[in-house]
């Protein structure tokens, strides 16, 4: 569900150009070419990543919104 929440946020933030932004950002400090993949895949990791540990502290969804 996590994932579902991040993707939706990197669009979100998109129509205010954070894509632009973040994307020039990792370009600057990792000196290689990013596309817009590449800012969809970095908030799609964190998604996982939240999802994952969240699967292991045995928490779901319903626990967090109750």
């Amino acid at each position: 569900m996590m994932i579902i929440s991040f993707l939706l946020t990197s669009w979100i933030l998109s129509w205010f150009r954070f894509d632009e932004l973040f994307i020039q950002a990792l370009k600057e400090i990792f000196n290689k070419k990013v596309t817009i993949a590449s800012y969809y895949f970095i908030f799609f990791c964190i998604g996982a990543i939240g999802d994952i540990v969240l699967f292991f502290k045995g928490n779901n969804i319903t626990n967090l919104f109750s």
